[in-house]
């Protein structure tokens, strides 16, 4: 049997998260298992390593970027590869380009293309446990590439993919998926299975326990991926080809990082050029919010200013009369199946906002998600009524 376990940057942020992290790949090692192990930079490293480019230069190349960022991950691997061996377990560390992680000829967000596994089945062979740097593979030219932020997640799965694994583990610092982030919402309950669209709109939303990458290709492939805690060996949640029985509505999500594009023109003829220009500079843009001669788009906010300056660049080009971007706003997500077909569903979820004395900006529904805009200073109390409203106390 093959298990491909990966390990967060706060499940490795300690020496001591390390030993468990180690001891807990012992553990399935020690079952009869090949184990491949998939390791995110250490707690904050890459946030840190950021920074001090930031301090270097305003805007730095980005191909020396990955070069970098692609070093938090390798601290990781080597870390943990020592740890197994002081413990007497036989291992080895590899980073993206020795593990034959391929991607695009892209930096920062690269995709990958394939991966190469004849030398993780050479060192498996060997009887050892292989380490993996996850977030970075290798391009055509050699050069180092990294896959996103919260890509080591899409890293394990990729490797589950092409190695076959029986099992994808992502070890976290929670202990499993959760109706809404409990620390938003009091009783928010952990899901025991969970389907892959209702995990990848959850995962997209804003729900940081797995990138969404990682679910949108371990349900092309057909990977069984779980969600387990590092901490405790209790709770858990497996991500299945079917949505959960029982309730129509899996959780409740929301997004604080977003930002509101207000753009002001004649029309919305411009708007596939629009999002062309948006898409060429890698900023994704979600719910889409059309009135006459207003048009309104939500981006992530840390791409906000760069959107703004986008815009206003190429308006007379777009025929926009004036562009404005409002940060104080979060998107607040149910998500399940057949909310569409339900009209009950979006009439409680409006009415609970309502009760809450919240003002909605906009809403956008489909069959598997509704969306709504609301001020940002209301987002945890907005979470909390309608958590409350389809899940109870």
């Amino acid at each position: 049997m093959l298990t491909v376990i990966k390990f967060g940057g706060s499940s490795l942020a300690t020496a001591e998260k390390i030993y468990n992290a180690a001891a807990i790949a012992w553990d399935h090692k020690k079952q009869g298992k090949d184990v491949v192990m998939v390791v995110s930079a250490r707690g904050k490293s890459t946030d840190e390593l950021l920074l001090q480019a930031s301090r270097i230069v305003r805007e730095p190349d980005t191909r020396e970027l990955d070069v970098l960022l692609s070093t938090g991950e390798q601290v990781s691997m080597s870390l943990v590869a020592m740890q197994l061996i002081s413990m007497g377990v036989p291992a080895v560390s590899l980073c993206g380009w020795q593990a034959g992680i391929l991607t695009e000829d892209k930096h920062n967000s690269s995709r990958i293309i394939s991966i190469h596994t004849e030398r993780i089945l050479e060192e498996l062979r060997s009887g050892r446990i292989v380490v993996v740097a996850g977030f970075q593979g290798v391009d055509s030219r050699g050069d180092i590439t990294t896959i996103g932020r919260g890509g080591s997640d899409t890293s394990a799965v990729a490797l589950a993919a092409a190695l076959g694994a029986d099992e994808c583990l992502i070890y976290t610092d929670v202990d499993g998926v959760y109706s809404a982030d409990p620390n938003m919402a009091e009783g928010a309950l952990r899901h025991t299975t969970l389907g892959y669209d209702q995990m990848l709109e959850m995962a997209s939303l804003g729900a940081g326990v797995l990138h969404n990458r990682s679910v949108e290709l371990a349900k092309s492939k057909g990977v069984k991926l779980s969600v387990l805690s590092s901490l405790s060996s209790s709770g858990g949640t497996e991500i299945a080809p079917q949505p959960m029985e029982g309730s129509r509505v899996s959780g409740v999500i929301c997004d604080k990082k977003t930002a509101l594009l207000e753009m002001f023109s004649q029309g919305i003829g411009d708007l596939p050029d629009v999002l062309q220009l948006l898409a060429q500079s890698g900023i994704g843009a979600d719910m889409i919010i059309s009135h006459t001669g207003r048009t309104g788009l939500t981006v992530p906010q840390n791409r906000a200013k760069d959107a703004l300056r986008l815009l206003l660049d190429n308006a007379d080009r777009l025929g926009l009369s004036s562009v404005c971007a409002d940060t104080n706003v979060a998107k607040l997500s149910l998500v399940g199946c057949g909310l569409c077909s339900d009209a009950c569903v979006a009439a409680r979820m409006l009415g609970a906002l309502k009760e809450q004395g919240i003002h909605i900006r906009s809403m956008v529904a489909a069959e598997i998600k509704i969306s709504v805009l609301i001020p940002y200073a209301d987002a945890e109390q907005g979470v909390r009524g309608v958590h409350r409203e389809f899940f109870g106390k």
